[in-house]
């Protein structure tokens, strides 16, 4: 609480002598990230700020970047160079957030070529931010404001929300896992999980707000606790207890009181899948991303049991190859990953599959790269993230001498990318003539006289309709389909 009263000491603060300032922050990375420019901007708007779109006219612009890819990068310095003249004109604050903050050679390169930048903090100080901004602002100092340590997770951060029907809920920080090609565990540290009960209310509060869909976010959501769980048994080892009060351990409160009163015990994911399925006006919940090897029975029977609980699991595969998974250091094997498919298919009806591929790995081979594409065609997923592997300052993959050359990884990738839109298009006919449960999410961004929404398994559905019909799960008639979207028809306008 300490830290959310000084937060507020440094909003205020900034709010006595900020004169109608306008802020835009620009997201570069995963919902993770997103999820924390939302809390960004919070704490701007909070302070006094509005947003604006135009660069020109932002008194403070904050990038909150990802380093997962190297793309991320040239961006983030492509747009830094875009907006020195603002700089220089305006005086704007320019701040640089999130993950790559935590990569030394990315702040010794914004030394050394953007000396203009006036904040570089990270995601485990994004709290900070207000005292940051407003040094900056005051006494013109330049703020490097990062711990090289795992974070706390902080609780009740001002958040602004960029949709008014849907809505992310971090449940969990950091990662245990080390893949070999991510930096995630070295920038967002080792997990760390909320507190049920706090995930709980902010659900709660959401569906008061007229929210319908929540995604649930994690590096590896369903390993959610498993630290705490084993915190709290060496815990009990170490005393020779065999029953604590849960209530009595910082950070280990597995407790939640529903809204009705009820007290239940939430010491899982599947668990927690539960009890957010239990809370009035959510609709539909979602969850990414889980690890194949802690995809637990229990998990998969809270899926089934769950209503609200897409029948669409994202479960990122990254190589069909046994020999690259292990060099991945990914804990699972292609057998054991289809085995796992195959049981979740058996348990729940009609369940569909995303995943999250990586082409040219380090020391992939034909052979290596034909296994991927043998999951592929086995699994028939309704979408595929695909990504061209690149090299992380950092990470074990970096150092590997078997490197793949660019002109195979990007002939690989074709290839992976011509099967997967062929499974896709293949998929979209399943669709004709039945009628699918759509949340109508707001005007065709490329046609306004459309409405938009997306199925269960996150199928974009475009339709003629009333805008009255936003923000509502209705029926649609799928009556066409597309490459990337499907066509419908709303028989109650």
């Amino acid at each position: 609480m300490k830290i959310i009263e000084m937060q507020n000491d440094y909003i205020n603060k900034i709010k006595e002598i900020n004169k109608e300032g306008k802020y835009a922050v620009l997201t570069m990375g995963c919902q993770l990230n997103e999820n924390d420019s939302e809390k960004i901007a919070g704490m701007l708007e909070k302070s006094g700020y509005s947003k604006t779109d135009d660069l020109k006219k932002a008194n403070v612009i904050v990038f909150n970047t990802c380093c997962v890819r190297e793309n991320a990068e040239d961006r983030l310095f492509g747009k830094l160079g875009e907006v020195k003249k603002y700089k220089e004109e305006n005086g704007t604050i320019i701040a640089i957030g999130g993950c790559m903050m935590q990569e030394k050679h990315i702040v010794n390169k914004l030394k050394q070529s953007y000396p203009f930048v006036d904040i570089v903090f990270g995601p485990h100080t994004m709290q900070d931010f207000p005292k940051d901004l407003y040094e900056a602002l005051i006494e013109k100092k330049k703020i490097e404001d990062i711990l090289d340590i795992d974070g706390n997770i902080i609780e009740g951060m001002p958040i602004v929300r960029g949709d008014s029907i849907k809505a992310s809920v971090a449940i969990m920080n950091g990662c245990n896992n080390f893949c070999t090609y991510c930096i995630v565990p070295y920038v967002r540290g080792r997990e760390r999980s909320r507190n049920p009960q706090d995930i709980y209310n902010e659900v709660l509060d959401l569906a008061k707000k007229g929210y319908k869909e929540i995604t649930l976010l994690g590096q590896n959501v369903n390993s959610y606790l498993v630290s705490e769980r084993n915190k709290l048994e060496s815990l009990k080892a170490s005393n020779n207890i065999t029953n604590i009060e849960i209530e009595d351990k910082p950070n280990i409160n597995f407790n939640v009181i529903k809204e009705n009163g009820e007290k239940i015990v939430v010491d899982s994911f599947a668990k927690l899948l539960r009890s957010i399925n239990t809370i009035d006006g959510i609709e539909r919940i979602r969850f990414i991303s889980p690890h194949p090897k802690d995809f637990t029975d229990d998990v998969i029977d809270a899926i089934k049991d769950s209503d609200k609980v897409c029948n669409l699991i994202h479960l990122p595969l990254q190589s069909g190859s046994t020999s690259i998974l292990k060099s991945m250091n990914r804990k699972y094997t292609k057998e054991q990953y289809l085995s796992l498919v195959d049981k979740i298919k058996a348990k729940i009806p009609n369940v569909q599959f995303s995943t999250d591929i990586i082409v040219g790995f380090p020391g992939e081979t034909e052979e290596d790269f034909e296994d991927t594409l043998d999951v592929v065609n086995k699994v028939r997923y309704e979408q595929i993230f695909m990504f061209i592997y690149s090299r992380r300052v950092g990470t074990v993959a970096d150092k590997m001498e078997n490197q793949i050359e660019e002109k195979i990884k990007h002939e690989r990738f074709n290839r992976l990318k011509k099967l997967a839109e062929e499974i896709i298009e293949e998929g979209n006919k399943k669709y004709i003539r039945k009628v699918e449960k759509v949340l109508v999410e707001g005007k065709s961004k490329t046609n306004d006289k459309l409405l938009t929404g997306r199925t269960e398994t996150n199928k974009v559905v475009n339709f003629e309709g009333n805008d009255e019909l936003i923000g509502k799960v209705i029926p649609l008639k799928i009556v066409s389909e597309h490459m990337w979207y499907l066509k419908g028809k709303y028989d109650n306008i």
